[in-house]
């Protein structure tokens, strides 16, 4: 899994590097096509970051909640409602 993980984040940061140059590449350019390629390039540029990021997290939370047990959860949930019932007592 550790090198799934090496190879994928190698592959993301050529795909930004590539995504950076054609939008450097555009830029210069003097076409009319140019401009609405250099729009969409730089779109993406903020938007497929932005995008990887936000799936870290919710593969993060996600993978966090399936690890512990079902049986751990109704411990916690007794021992929390227990403490509970003493504060208020």
């Amino acid at each position: 899994m550790q090198k799934f993980k090496r190879i994928a984040a190698m592959l993301g940061v050529i795909f930004l590097i590539g995504i950076y140059a054609v939008t450097l590449i555009l830029g210069l350019t003097a076409s009319p096509a140019a401009q609405n390629m250099l729009m969409a390039s730089i779109v993406c540029t903020v938007v497929i970051p932005v995008l990887l990021y936000a799936m870290m997290l919710v593969a993060r939370v996600l993978g966090h909640s399936e690890e512990e047990p079902p049986a751990e959860n109704e411990k916690k949930k007794k021992s929390s409602s227990d403490e509970k019932k003493k504060i208020n007592h």
